[in-house]
């Protein structure tokens, strides 16, 4: 099955607004996805026989940039029986507010390697992940304040009387 048949696919079973558009530059395509679908394209790729994406190798949180004002989610998905990858993408614009977090669907129902991914995207971030099941730090301590991957993120200067560099 090749990238357009899997967009076939998909348009075929959830409309032509579910793919917002595509990126074929590089070396793994992407089909952008609308961020309310995401958890029924994952199933749908999932449960397919045609399709068989068994595996999330990858979820990564995106901060575009302070300029862009934009979070995104980047799956990387594999079936192995087909030997097939496939790269989704879903993002919205936010306005970088600390107190009112970029939100996505959980895909944890879908792919259970997402539980840990997300939560590490949540650390980092501070991208919230809707109707996940257990949404906490996994790599920074639970009083950290701020999300050190974003873009506009700066260091304290101090944490429990600790320097830090």
């Amino acid at each position: 099955m090749t990238f357009d048949d899997i967009k076939e696919l998909l348009v075929a079973k959830f409309g032509a607004d579910a793919i917002i558009g595509e990126e074929r530059a590089g070396m793994q395509p992407a089909l952008l996805i609308a961020p309310d679908s995401i958890v029924d394209v994952c199933r749908e790729l999932r449960d397919n026989p045609k399709t068989y994406f068994d595996f999330m190798s990858s979820l990564s949180g995106v901060d575009y940039g302070v300029d862009a004002c934009r979070f995104g989610v980047v799956y990387h998905l594999a079936s192995i029986p087909y030997r097939l990858q496939l790269t989704l993408k879903i993002s919205v614009e936010h306005d970088r507010n600390i107190q009112k977090l970029p939100t996505f669907k959980s895909v944890s129902t879908v792919y259970r390697t997402a539980d840990w991914h997300e939560r590490e995207a949540y650390d980092l971030l501070g991208i919230y992940f809707e109707g996940h099941p257990d949404l906490r730090r996994i790599l920074l301590p639970d009083d950290w304040e701020g999300y050190p991957l974003r873009k506009d993120y700066k260091n304290a200067e101090y944490y429990k009387g600790i320097k830090i560099d």
